[in-house]
């Protein structure tokens, strides 16, 4: 393989809707840059994208693919990225190392919820695209409804570029307005005089859009009413990078039809990667992976200067150093040896001890650091154990391994919940964890519904008291604690009625504690006379703070009260630290029970993307699940429905969601607040708590 310097090297992710052809597509590419001699099918499981055992098995992407075509003096790097929203990782990772991606559109169906969604992530990373339209040749192919389909997607910044000679049984090549050919097979024809008067209006279309982008190429255009195609090249390559402008392509990658046309327009107009050639050499691993016979394999784009065989570079948060003794190009299963790679070029390498995703490598004492992929939040959690007990450390070790690989897996011990968390992007996603634990780590695993981190609170003032007296035969323990709660809101209030008389307390000192859980413990020393010693009073406030860890109620975190403790008695030589603790402690827990004692639950706003026709049914469903609905709008074809829910009703939503609009919705979940569950579901919450404590009694 030659060596590619930057402005030879395109870097390109391919995006798109599952069934939308993106490996057909692949496939096609690799067979123009001479990759692979002979082209694959998913069908029959020899692409060489779609090369993972689980891949083959679902006959489907699930991992983001890096692949190459050396093409007309260049190389084009493209990544293909999964077409699901359960594996929408590999694609966030393609975003950070790619300069542009190929947005493919399904003839059949026009622009789906998946591809809507990919433009949205596409246009919030300020990546810059070219749309395919593909399988054209499918019965079912309609160009007319993909027009209108992306128009109403992308408004007045697509531009068609082709067009198909005939579509469905009748496909058999594209008109280029741009070359002005006929695209027919592996042959490049004059345009067919029935489609002449549609090239020509097009081309018209084509020039006036390009000279928008360039003040010099609208004068011209204004005085000669033309554009010679390096121009338009380079008026397109400026509205392309400024995401202004979609050219639109008209491909048939399992007939290879215009995939040599599209890939000349990658490498005449999409922009270039923007690197430091002559800088210090650095890369930026953006996938990391484990593969038979080759162990650890890193993939990484270079970022700046030039990786060269031998070379050590330096990870410089961790300071470690890595030898590079072997790079490749790499194709899928297929890697390339190579002496060099220069910036803005892909590459891998294997067992490297700076493996990870999203790490920097330089040139040691360059001070070089990259940020790190930020991924979406998970939408997906359960419960995970190992069916053998002897087995969790195993189990441990295992998903630390596959989290490493794919960072969108996210493994947590919950000390709160007592549980193992995983999370991930949807049901499939961590379906295809669970069938690697079992088929690579040899492990039995459980997967359930994980307990929900309720929070507890009070809503009104009770008082209580509590003493702590201990005599053993030698010193003995002594304590007695007076103490007052209320809720910590609004402005703070020292007037209260104890005791049946009207109160004022003195604060003397005060603690307030932000509550890593959430919300806060205001503490307040209001003693008077000395009955209890200063000293005592971080104890009491220690006591406080353990049963706060686990609340009256339920035994979940407590949160957002006001303590004040304004008597008590202490013992001149029986009073220590632990009966302070003690009787702080059980003061508190007392207290809390008499105080209106509220359970609240985590609410999280969900947005749903979803075709109109499936509207009604994902409301209703939301409301099922104890949602509060919200806004609700359309955009670009699709119904957005907004809602806040708890996340006790959302455990598998995203599988309800697939079922209720055959798998063409999508949604977004987060955080919002906590809030007071309802009447009927705090007497269950009790309920089950009192008895699985008598279970473990």
């Amino acid at each position: 393989m030659k060596e590619y310097q930057s402005k030879e090297v395109r870097n390109v992710v391919l995006l798109g809707a599952t069934k939308s052809g993106k490996t057909t597509l692949a496939e096609a590419m690799l067979f123009e840059g001479k990759v692979i001699s002979r082209m694959g099918t998913v069908e029959d499981k020899n692409t060489l994208s779609d090369n993972n055992e689980l891949e083959k098995l679902n006959q489907r992407s699930i991992y983001a693919t890096p692949l190459y075509a050396e093409f007309a003096g260049s190389k084009i790097n493209f990544i293909d990225a999964p077409g699901s929203d359960d594996f929408i990782g590999g694609a966030y990772s393609a975003f950070r190392v790619c300069e542009s991606g190929v947005l493919v559109v399904n003839a059949q169906q026009g622009v789906e919820v998946g591809t809507e969604s990919f433009v949205r992530r596409a246009e919030s990373q300020k990546l810059p695209m070219i749309i395919a339209v593909g399988q054209l040749d499918a019965d079912k192919a309609d160009w007319d409804n993909v027009q209108n389909s992306l128009k109403e997607t992308f408004g007045g910044k697509m531009i068609n570029v082709q067009f198909p000679a005939g579509a469905g049984a009748s496909f058999d090549g594209v008109i280029d307005v741009l070359t002005m050919k006929y695209y027919k097979g592996g042959d490049v024809l004059d345009i067919p005089a029935e489609y002449a008067d549609q090239a020509e209006e097009y081309r018209e279309q084509l020039i006036e859009k390009a000279a928008e982008f360039d003040d010099t190429l609208m004068e011209k255009y204004f005085e000669e009413g033309t554009l010679s195609e390096e121009e338009i090249h380079s008026g397109m390559n400026k509205g392309i990078t400024s995401g202004d402008l979609y050219p639109v392509f008209c491909v048939c990658g399992k007939k290879d039809i215009g995939v040599k046309r599209l890939m000349e327009f990658i490498k005449d107009v999409a922009p270039a990667p923007a690197c430091k050639e002559d800088g210090p050499a650095s890369l930026f691993i953006y996938k990391n992976d484990v593969e038979q016979h080759l162990g650890e394999v890193s993939y990484f784009k270079v970022m700046s200067g030039t990786l060269t065989t031998g070379m050590d570079l330096e990870d410089p948060v961790s300071g470690n150093k890595d030898r590079f003794s072997a790079i490749y190009a790499v194709a899928g299963s297929k890697k390339e040896a190579v002496t060099n790679l220069h910036a803005g070029d892909f590459g891998c390498a294997v067992k490297l001890k700076n493996s990870r995703s999203s790490t920097t490598l330089s040139i040691p004492g360059s001070g070089i650091v990259y940020d790190k992929i930020q991924y979406p939040a998970p939408k997906y959690r359960c419960a995970i154990k190992a069916k053998v007990q002897q087995d969790d450390q195993k189990l441990g070790d295992a998903l630390k391994k596959i989290a490493a690989q794919d960072p969108t897996v996210v493994v947590e011990y919950s000390k709160e919940l007592r549980q193992t968390i995983l999370s991930g992007n949807g049901e499939q996603h961590i379906n295809i964890v669970k069938w690697r634990l079992n088929n690579e780590f040899g492990l039995e695993v459980e997967l359930f519904a994980p307990k929900v981190p309720y929070r507890e609170t009070i809503t009104k003032v009770a008082c209580a008291q509590y003493r702590h007296k201990k005599q053993s035969g030698g010193a003995g323990q002594f304590g007695e604690v007076h103490l007052l709660v209320c809720p910590a809101e609004g402005e703070l209030n020292t007037k209260f009625m104890i005791n049946g008389k009207e109160t004022q307390l003195n604060i003397k000192t005060q603690d307030i504690t932000e509550l890593e859980w959430g919300g806060k413990l205001e503490f307040y020393n209001c003693v008077v006379g000395g009955s209890i010693d200063l000293g005592f009073m971080p104890a009491i406030l220690k006591g406080i703070k353990e049963r706060m860890v686990e609340g009256p109620l339920t035994g979940s975190y407590a949160r957002d009260i006001r303590v004040f403790v304004y008597d008590g008695k202490m013992h001149p030589v029986d009073s220590k630290e632990i009966a302070f603790i003690i009787a702080g402690r059980n003061a508190f827990r007392e207290a809390f029970r008499n105080a209106g004692p509220k359970i609240l639950e985590p609410i999280y706003n969900v947005e749903v993307m979803t075709p109109s026709e499936y509207q009604g049914a994902v409301m209703s469903d939301l409301q099922n699940r104890r949602g509060m609905l919200g806004d609700m709008g359309a955009d670009k074809g699709f119904a957005i429905l907004k809602a806040r829910v708890p996340l006790a009703e959302l455990y598998r939503y995203s599988t309800t969601l697939s079922s209720l609009t055959a798998g063409s919705a999508t949604f977004t979940m987060e955080f919002a607040d906590y809030q007071p569950v309802p009447g009927d579901v705090q007497t269950k919450l009790l309920a089950d708590y009192a008895a699985q404590e008598k279970e473990e009694d």
